[in-house]
């Protein structure tokens, strides 16, 4: 039974993360929903809730991907549960997010050329492409916890995806991170809110992956990651900058 529940758990953790994942193309791109990043009642401290908002995300995200952290959570949930919390959380970060975030509609710049604006467009629809790819060139079912609670469900013992560096991975060691920084750049109407989140996020994410990620990395793969740090460029494709 207690198998079981964890199988469900796991399940349900990622079909909210999906729909999460989905919202989050139509918030930045001002696609179907009803609220988006350019949408709903703001207030004269926008600023200031809106970075609150991506400050708790960045510290979840964060702090929950840590060796040590995972170490001690996994003492009170177990292994299989990990990564399906982390999922979990996250989810509820970005849905925090959504919800509260508050718009600030002056804008910064404003494409008007239709083609421009498609092709734009375009761009946005590759960054989140990429995202998506990028999960299954490793393993995407492992790093959004299905693997591990199906694993756990049927009693084996499950083993971390096995490095490689394949299509994306050989032009950038992190795509998935690429992605979202087009994704998130890519508008052809850029208001000062969604400046102010692509700016954040994109200062969190090389923040983030070159001092707490890639140490992390070095430690599980060793010399591998390393002569892989030194051939293959963090984020940006085609640059000197590896490290």
């Amino acid at each position: 039974m207690k198998k079981l529940l964890i199988l469900v758990f796991g399940i349900v953790s990622y079909f909210i993360f999906f729909a999460t994942f989905l919202y989050s193309i139509a918030f930045v791109g001002n696609l179907f929903v009803t609220k988006t990043i350019n949408t709903g009642e703001t207030s004269s401290y926008a600023i200031v809730i809106n970075l609150v908002l991506l400050t708790v995300f960045a510290l979840q995200h964060s702090i929950m991907a840590r060796p040590g952290f995972k170490k001690w959570w996994n003492t009170i949930f177990g292994a299989s549960m990990e990564r399906s919390i982390y999922v979990l959380f996250s989810s509820l970060a970005l849905i925090l997010i959504y919800w509260k975030w508050q718009p600030m509609t002056a804008i910064v710049w404003n494409v008007e050329s239709e083609l421009y604006a498609t092709i734009i467009n375009t761009i946005f629809g590759l960054g989140w492409a990429i995202v998506l790819i990028s999960t299954f060139l490793i393993s995407h079912f492992h790093l959004f916890g299905l693997l591990q609670v199906f694993q756990n469900f049927k009693s084996k013992t499950l083993t971390d995806p096995k490095f490689k560096m394949n299509f994306f991975y050989s032009l950038v060691r992190h795509p998935l991170m690429l992605g979202f920084v087009i994704a998130f750049w890519a508008t052809p109407v850029m208001t000062q809110g969604h400046l102010l989140f692509a700016a954040v996020t994109t200062i969190y994410i090389f923040v983030a992956v070159k001092f707490l990620e890639e140490k992390d990395l070095v430690k599980i793969h060793g010399e591998d990651y390393i002569a892989y740090q030194k051939s293959t460029p963090m984020i940006i494709p085609f640059t000197k900058f590896k490290k």
